[in-house]
C-alpha cells in the first residue's frame, strides 16, 4: 500500500488566524523542562565525562540515535511533511513521523505548522523565530539570536495548525503519531538506556547510556536544529535569490545532515536537495536518492541545473 502527501497549501491565502491555541500551564511547564534539562545536561557533560562515565557503547548508541532521530526531522518533518519534496510509501511516511517524534522537537503537525509559517513570513512580522524582529543594533541582535535559537519556544501562543497544516490534520496515520508523541519522547530517552544496559550487562551502562545517548543526544540535536533557525539567518553566504536573510553556513552541514544550506533552501523550498553546489554535503538528499532507487519514494523534486542557474544572484 502506498501513500502520498499533496503539495502543501499556500498558507497565506487562508482566512484562518495566524495563531491557534495557547499552551496550558502543565504543557508549558513540560516544554520548559524539555528545553532546559537537556541544555543543563549538555553543560554538565564535560566535567561528567572527565575521566569517567563515558564509554564507546555510549558513543555508538548516541550516534545511532542522533542519526535516526535527526534524519526523522530533516527528511521527515522538514523535506517530506512540510514541503512535499517527494512522495513515499505509507510505512516510510509513518516511520519518518515516528523518527521525527523521537527527536523530542514536538509533534509532526505542530512542527510542520511552525515551519510553514516561518516560510510564509520569513524574517518579517509573523515569523515565529526570526532573529531580525527586534532591529539591527547590538542589543537587538543579541535579543534576536536568543529568540530565534530557543526563546520562541517559551511563547504560549501556538501556530494555527488548521491554517498551516490542514493536510496533516486530515491524515489518520499522522493524527495517531501526534497522539503518541509523549510516548515517543519517553521511548527516545529510555530505549538507549535499555540498550546500554544490555550491551554492558550493568546498571551503570544503562545509566551512562541514558545520560549520553538519551539526554545529551537530544540536547545536541535540539541545538543543531535551533542553529539553523538562528545562525543560518544571521551569517553565511547568500549565493541565491531569496526574500529573507537565510544564509548557507557550511560548518553545520555535516551535523545538520545538509540543512545548513539554508539560503539554497529558501530560494527553492520544495527542492529535495539543499546542497546544490559542488562540494556541498547533503546527507539527507543522498538518503532520499536511495529511497527513490529502492522504490520507496517517487516524484522527488530534484533541482535542475537550469533552475539553479536561474536562482543565482548573479543570474542575468
Amino acid at each position: 500500500m502506498t501513500t502520498t502527501l499533496e503539495t502543501p497549501p499556500a498558507p497565506t491565502q487562508g482566512p484562518k488566524p495566524l495563531l491557534g491555541r495557547r499552551r496550558g500551564g502543565v504543557e508549558q511547564l513540560g516544554v520548559q523542562l524539555f528545553v532546559t534539562i537537556p541544555l543543563l545536561a549538555l553543560a554538565a557533560a564535560v566535567p561528567f565525562a572527565w575521566g569517567w562515565g563515558l564509554g564507546w557503547s555510549d558513543v555508538a548508541i548516541g550516534a545511532a540515535f542522533f542519526v535516526f532521530t535527526g534524519l526523522g526531522v530533516t527528511i521527515g518533518y522538514h523535506r517530506f511533511f512540510t514541503h512535499g519534496s517527494f512522495r513515499a510509501k505509507r510505512w516510510l511516511k509513518v516511520l519518518l513521523a515516528v523518527a521525527g517524534g523521537m527527536s523530542a522537537q514536538g509533534s509532526v503537525t505542530e512542527w510542520v505548522a511552525d515551519h510553514r509559517r516561518h516560510h510564509a513570513f520569513s524574517d518579517r512580522e509573523g515569523d515565529p523565530h526570526s532573529p531580525w524582529l527586534f532591529g539591527t543594533g547590538p542589543i537587538a541582535v543579541a535579543k534576536g539570536f536568543w529568540h530565534a535559537h530557543m526563546g520562541w519556544l517559551f511563547d504560549r501562543d501556538r501556530t494555527n495548525v488548521e491554517r498551516f497544516a490542514p493536510d496533516l490534520l486530515a491524515d489518520p496515520d499522522l493524527r495517531k503519531v501526534d497522539q503518541l508523541f509523549p510516548l515517543l519522547t519517553v521511548v527516545s530517552m529510555l530505549l538507549p538506556a535499555a540498550i546500554g544496559g544490555l550491551v554492558t550487562w550493568s546498571w551503570w551502562g544503562a545509566l551512562t547510556a541514558f545520560f549520553w545517548a538519551g539526554i545529551v543526544r537530544v540536547a545536541l540535536l535540539h541545538h543543531v536544529t535551533w542553529s539553523v533557525n538562528s545562525i543560518c539567518h544571521m551569517i553565511g553566504e547568500r549565493p541565491f535569490k531569496s526574500r529573507d536573510k537565510a544564509a548557507n553556513f557550511w560548518p553545520l552541514a555535516l551535523v545538520s545532515f545538509g540543512e545548513s544550506w539554508h539560503n539554497s533552501h529558501h530560494a527553492d523550498p520544495t527542492s529535495a536537495r539543499h546542497g546544490v553546489l559542488r562540494g556541498q554535503l547533503d546527507i539527507s538528499a543522498r538518503i532520499i536518492w536511495a529511497f527513490e532507487k529502492l522504490g520507496w519514494a517517487w516524484n522527488v523534486r530534484w533541482p535542475t541545473q537550469e533552475r539553479i542557474a536561474k536562482l543565482r544572484v548573479d543570474a542575468a
